[in-house]
């Protein structure tokens, strides 16, 4: 899961350490925020038993559940210092039985090849996850590109990005 991967359409995020950090962002008419249970857990990485940071919560728009985020930052021996994001949208507040309309769409946020500042591209949602109702349907990246969701979803890795202060600072330093 931590490879270099090589995007020929680069999403550049030079401008993103230059804003200031908000908790919250208005995206379409909706406001985002974080749940209340935003989670950290850290893990070896089975390539090279380096750290792997995890922060997960719910996104909220205009105080409601919207989505559910998974964001990996590694910290490879061998490899470019990366972060992958898993966001899921679909019902929230049911049961697992009840989740059969969730969709799962992710990014890698770090170097990537002819850039002088970190980039988001997009990638098979979940790969580290098993299939199941969580994650839903999983967008590879051709699937991704064509989803009627993709502009919610870079708007809300863009929210994540400035927000989540693990992941922010593992891709910015700060």
């Amino acid at each position: 899961m931590g490879t270099t991967l090589q995007s020929p359409e680069p999403r550049l995020l030079s401008a993103l350490p230059f804003r200031p950090i908000r908790r919250s962002s208005i995206m379409s008419g909706m406001l985002l925020t974080f749940g209340p249970d935003r989670r950290t857990r850290e893990f070896t990485c089975d390539c090279c038993d380096a750290p792997i940071e995890r922060a997960w919560d719910y996104i909220y728009a205009n105080g409601s559940p919207y989505a559910v985020y998974f964001a990996n930052c590694y910290h490879h021996t061998d490899r470019d210092h990366d972060a992958w994001i898993d966001v899921i949208f679909g019902t929230w507040g049911v049961s697992p039985d009840e989740w059969t309309d969730h969709v799962a769409f992710a990014c890698r946020v770090g170097p990537v090849a002819g850039q002088s500042t970190p980039a988001s591209t997009l990638v098979t949602a979940g790969l580290a996850n098993p299939d199941g109702p969580l994650f839903g349907l999983k967008l590879d990246r051709e699937a991704a590109l064509q989803h009627p969701k993709l502009s919610e979803f870079w708007k809300v890795s863009d929210f994540i990005l400035e927000n989540d202060p693990l992941v922010r600072g593992h891709v910015y330093g700060h």
